[in-house]
């Protein structure tokens, strides 16, 4: 067992070991994930791989050489996941458990005949799968929406006046609106902003006009063609900018934005030109395409996954002897001290060190043998080491077993108000909420561990 104990008194915290970039948990065993993060996509029967960008080519040579043929493919959110999924699907199974068979030339000699097998959505699995990567994506889009309303380290210039915005985004889209009459959306219905105006500023560094798409021999043409011809605006035909509007990730609104359902290939123009008076005949809630999908959780200690919280903390039970729901029971945890118990664990797990003696280790398996053997792993260390603001934010972003954590009904009332209820800042004064707000403690102790490190 390779190990180090630090010298000299009793354990001390290593504060300096800070994280400096966002972690994830593995989304699948095997090392799936790395695969998928490659700009190749293979080809579901053989070795030949293409770029994601040269897709057609894929399909063209699945058609050619394996005779396959994907229905609707434009629809699939994720083309590489969807093809890595049926090539290992494909490895354990016929083609023809899965495919329709098409056969061309049917009256024609049986050596002239040819079949080709359609995979489509009529298959239940196919239909799951691009349901899920559907979800996928639409929650990676929200994810990606949520960060850039409220970045404020934006910063681009006017494409029109060349005047420099900094901030947040919306900065710059209310000054294009409402002092060049260019207005692309509000920023709120705006995905993926810095991309989506270096395409615009890259058709106008082309002398293209942005509605009817004609290119000018200068820019003062180019300018005075969008003016006088009131086309400062974009082509709402161009499925260029699809990708860039939250809403074509979204179904039209049964109510007032309260329940958001996939529909697949309806893009934001459709989805506006649809008669809003549809809505007045379906004002009651409907719920019963509510589905529970899978938490898919990961262990604590391993990279044991689960589609219960149920199943995860027997699993963890048993094979590492660390009982949660009576840890949360004995110690009377709440949500907030759950959460952070859970997130502290997992960075001193990440560190490759034991929360109970803070010994150090030089791989993860050591330190669970460690822990195991000694019990260290069954026992909580002192509230103070835990119980810290610092831990309300996630050590692994993607942690779905945050989600899924609650409060006792048993716990003693007398515990549970001890954090006292979650009352929310006066905003009035921001000069003075900036400086008194409980987060500057956070940042400059993170600050100086940086420093320290």
């Amino acid at each position: 067992m390779a190990a180090s104990r630090r010298a000299g008194g009793p354990p001390a915290r290593r504060d300096t070991e800070c994280i400096l970039e966002p972690l994830s948990l593995p989304e699948s065993p095997g090392g799936v994930a790395a695969v998928e993060g490659s700009p190749y996509v293979p080809c579901i029967f053989c070795k030949e791989c293409y770029l994601l960008a040269e897709q057609k080519q894929l399909l063209k040579h699945m058609i050619i050489e394996h005779k396959l043929v994907i229905a609707d493919v434009k629809l699939v959110a994720d083309f590489r996941r969807y093809i890595l999924h049926w090539k290992r699907r494909f490895a354990e199974q016929p083609v023809t458990d899965f495919c329709s068979v098409i056969r061309t030339n049917s009256e024609a000699p049986l050596e002239e005949q040819d079949n080709y097998f359609l995979l489509c959505d009529v298959l239940p699995e196919d239909r799951l799968l691009r349901e899920q990567l559907q979800q996928k994506r639409l929650r990676e889009v929200l994810e990606q929406q949520q960060r850039e309303r409220y970045d404020t380290s934006f910063h681009s210039m006017c494409m029109f006046c060349d005047q420099e915005f900094t901030g947040n985004r919306s900065v710059l889209l209310n000054h294009m609106a409402r002092e060049h009459a260019f207005n692309i959306g509000l920023p709120d219905n705006i995905v993926n902003c810095y991309e989506f105006l270096a395409v615009l500023q890259g058709k106008l560094d082309n002398l293209q006009c942005l509605y009817c798409e004609k290119v000018f021999r200068d820019k003062n043409t180019l300018k005075d063609h969008m003016r006088k011809k009131q086309h400062r605006r974009i082509n709402a035909k161009n499925k260029e900018y699809d990708k860039f509007y939250v809403i074509n990730y979204l179904k039209h609104h049964k109510e007032t934005a309260t329940v958001t359902k996939l529909e697949f290939g309806k893009s934001w123009e459709e989805v506006q030109s649809e008669d809003d008076r549809e809505l007045l005949d379906n004002l009651e809630e409907d719920w019963s395409d509510w589905e529970e999908h899978p938490v898919c959780a990961v262990c604590l200690f391993c990279e044991q996954q689960a589609d219960t919280t149920e199943k995860l903390y027997l699993h963890m039970q048993k094979s590492h002897g660390f009982d949660f729901p009576k840890i949360k029971s004995e110690h009377g945890l709440n949500f907030y001290r759950q959460v952070k118990l859970v997130n502290f664990i997992r960075r001193e797990i990440h560190h490759c060190r034991c929360y109970n003696c803070q010994e150090k280790f030089q791989s993860k398996e050591g330190l669970i043998s460690h822990m195991e053997e000694t019990k260290h792993i069954r026992l909580l260390p002192a509230r103070s080491m835990w119980d810290q603001p610092q831990y309300y934010f996630p050590t692994y972003e993607n942690d779905t077993l945050l989600c899924t954590l609650s409060d006792s009904e048993d716990l003693i009332t007398e515990d549970q108000s001890e954090d006292g209820p979650v009352v929310s800042e006066d905003i009035s004064n921001l000069k003075a909420l900036k400086q008194s707000s409980v987060l500057n403690q956070l940042l400059y102790k993170e600050e100086k561990n940086r420093e320290e490190f």
